[in-house]
């Protein structure tokens, strides 16, 4: 039986340099966290549509669509929220203003939301945050939560702790009111046990130091750090002797070409050279990831390892990368 290192969270934040495969994990982590049974909503926040193309599906509206069934019988639900969609359930809620009706309308027609928005940037991540928030904290007839997590496909590392923060952002804006009060209830979910913010990244240079500020600037804003997910890692393909030697300069050429050799190949000093070249750019490679990998354990979070996909992100995949986050307890 898996048990998570986060069993209080049932809000996943997934953060993460561009190009680390932030929605790619948060999408693997949904269905982790889903699986033997249990509801789960994955949501993402910045209009990109990446969830409606990982799980093969048509883009999303602004409501929550089944998209994958889960090892053991779990649902995953996916919802893309816009800001204006966002504030369309807010007026609803707090005001009892209809979506559909002739008020959403005419505020549609006059460009409200983007007046709104553009005036108030702070305004939109109070939206967005607002509506994870009112799925986490939903209830259905009986009682029980709608969700038993809410996983959020969130913005790159270097936004993220501006997005959640927005007791900060909107300091300026509204001191007193229902919009400083929704700002307070969402920053008192986003502060709790309930959220665990998780950063996804590469054991590469600029990634990780991406997600070693992301941490430190999360911390700061007394947001609840989660997770270090290294996403893409490759296994050496060198025996550690052997990579010792390529990164210090002392390769035995003189084996590599008995090697070549042996394995039927003519070992003339061209191929040799640059069999032996790519063994030192390959050793560099490696020891620039194991700094990294010593660089992300000094943040004393939990660490999990995704592996390289050499083809393209399939629904497979992110059942096999579910399976591994489990077996690693992220979900």
């Amino acid at each position: 039986m898996w048990v998570s290192d986060f069993p209080g969270a049932r809000l996943h934040v997934v953060t993460g340099k561009g190009g680390t495969g932030k929605t790619t994990v948060a999408a693997a982590l949904a269905l982790a966290i889903a699986a033997g049974g249990k509801r789960v909503l994955l949501t993402e926040v910045e209009g990109r549509q990446g969830i409606a193309q990982l799980f093969d599906t048509a883009p999303l509206p602004y409501e929550e669509r089944k998209v994958a069934v889960a090892p053991g019988g779990g649902d995953v639900y996916a919802l893309a929220i816009d800001p204006e969609g966002a504030l369309l359930d807010y007026l609803h809620m707090f005001y009892r203003l209809s979506p559909s009706g002739i008020p959403a309308r005419t505020l549609r027609r006059m460009g409200a939301f983007e007046f709104a928005t553009t005036v108030a940037p702070g305004l939109s991540d109070v939206l967005l945050t607002g509506k994870v928030k009112e799925a986490v904290i939903r209830k259905q007839k009986d009682g029980t939560p709608a969700y038993d997590a809410v996983v959020v496909d969130g913005p790159p590392t270097g936004r993220i702790t501006r997005f959640l923060n927005i007791s900060h952002e909107m300091g300026g804006l509204a001191k007193v009111g229902p919009i400083k009060n929704q700002s307070d209830n969402v920053m008192a979910v986003l502060r709790s046990a309930q959220t665990a913010v998780h950063l996804v990244t590469l054991l590469e240079e600029m990634p990780v130091q991406e997600t070693l500020d992301g941490v430190a600037e999360l911390t700061a804003a007394q947001l609840p750090v989660g997770g270090v997910i290294v996403n893409a890692v490759r296994e050496p393909v060198l025996p550690a002797a052997d990579l010792a030697a390529a990164e210090a300069g002392r390769l035995d050429v003189a084996a590599l070409a008995a090697g070549l050799k042996e394995a039927g190949l003519e070992p003339d000093e061209a191929l040799v050279s640059a069999l032996a070249s790519e063994a030192v750019d390959h050793a560099q490679r490696v020891a620039l990831e194991e700094r990294g990998r010593d660089s992300l354990g000094a943040l004393q979070r939990p660490s999990y390892e995704l592996p390289l996909l050499t083809q393209a992100v399939d629904l497979g995949s992110l059942y096999r990368l579910a399976e591994l986050l489990r077996e690693q307890g992220l979900a």
